[in-house]
């Protein structure tokens, strides 16, 4: 065990970092200076109420160190990019900005009928494709995580953030864990990764414990189809509101899983070719899924523990419609690119839950306030 453990942070100081980007939202580049301390930011966003009937337990301190992570993370965006250049701090790489169709399965039971899963109904969506390294330029081949993130366009109700009124948000990433339960620990993480300090860096994989190192370092995959990946939440959600509402997990997969490979000699954005030539020649489909709690055994605070489908089954509730498109604009690139994703951009029977949740919406609405203010380019909800 001793030297089993004592190369795990050499193999993470390599692999580690697009890993907590992809999830978390944070940076870091090799010229960075050394961060000055930051301005205390304050949210402009109400800290979620938890809910114990479903298991929610604030940690202590939770709403001061959200704030304080957003404060790091904003500093670094601010400290890195010039005006006009901003890029997302995680996921910038995008594989393709796609139009699509949500299709809600004819047939649900009444415990899933909830929310925008209305039978029968089909929404217009846009889903975002993406690598999690925050170099842009990474070539595709390199281990990574992936993400998917789906917004789902007119959706009626009362959203749990103001900035969009007509929009559901599913983001999901080809991992079925997260790698961080702590605040404090997190927070902890976010100043090694943003510091200057080589001893800082070196840190790194002792700021997330032996658990959450390993799990950052199973996400980074190699894919050869973003269409043909499987797609998890990672974290839980509501469904539903009243006495019957209930936690669930979220997924996605292709309709059809077709074996791919990836190319002899792939070209640094293969991916995007792959999906660019895909959907020059037919449409794709993937199935939207859902994974409902089955005991209480199954926290929705731990989201560094998976939910085994032996014990909790997905059911499929939505069939994705990805019709034959050419997206690979520049209209359509700089769409993608000034599109915010939250999953606090969902009505109340959706509402996010757990911790990780409930830091993400301090930190992403923050974020997304300053990558759309270095830009001079306004916060829109697309129609």
């Amino acid at each position: 065990m001793p030297n089993v453990l004592s190369s795990i942070p050499i193999r993470l100081l390599f692999a580690l970092t697009p890993i907590m980007l992809a999830m978390s939202g944070c940076s870091t580049t090799e010229s960075q200076k050394t961060m000055t301390a930051p301005s205390q930011f304050t949210s402009s966003v109400a800290y979620p109420a938890v809910d114990s009937t479903l298991g929610e337990k604030l940690y202590p301190n939770e709403h001061a160190i959200a704030e304080d992570i957003s404060t790091i993370i904003a500093q670094s965006i601010r400290q890195e990019y010039a005006a006009g250049q901003a890029r997302r701090d995680a996921h910038p790489k995008a594989h393709g900005c796609v139009r699509a169709e949500f299709q809600v399965s004819e047939q649900l039971p009444p415990s899933l009928a909830q929310g925008i899963f209305v039978p029968g109904k089909t929404y217009q969506a846009w889903i975002r494709f993406s690598n999690g390294s925050r170099d842009a330029k990474q070539a595709d081949i390199k281990r990574d995580a992936r993400g998917m993130a789906i917004k789902v366009m007119g959706v009626a109700g009362q959203k749990l953030l103001p900035d969009e009124q007509a929009t559901q948000d599913f983001i999901m990433i080809n991992h079925p864990v997260f790698f961080a339960n702590d605040p404090a620990r997190y927070k902890s993480l976010m100043q090694d990764v943003n510091s200057d300090s080589l001893l800082k860096k070196l840190h790194i994989p002792f700021a997330l414990g032996i658990k959450g190192a390993l799990i950052a370092l199973n996400t980074n995959t190699k894919i050869a189809d973003p269409v043909q990946t499987r797609y998890w939440s990672m974290v839980p959600y509501q469904l539903g509101i009243g006495d019957t509402r209930q936690a669930i997990k979220y997924s996605a997969r292709a309709c059809t899983p077709v074996k791919t490979s990836i190319p002899d000699h792939p070209s640094d954005n293969f991916l995007r070719e792959t999906l660019k030539n895909n959907l020059q020649k037919s449409d794709a489909c993937m199935e939207f899924l859902l994974q409902p709690r089955t005991s209480a055994d199954l926290s929705v605070e731990d989201s560094m523990t998976e939910w085994k489908e032996s014990q909790a089954p997905f059911y499929k509730v939505a069939t994705i419609r990805i019709p034959q498109q050419v997206f690979d604009t520049p209209a359509q690139n700089e769409f993608c690119e000034n599109l915010s994703f939250s999953p606090w951009h969902a009505v109340a029977e959706h509402k996010p839950l757990g911790v990780t949740n409930r830091l993400r919406k301090v930190i992403y609405n923050h974020i997304s306030q300053v990558r759309h203010e270095i830009n001079s380019v306004p916060r829109v909800e697309p129609k």
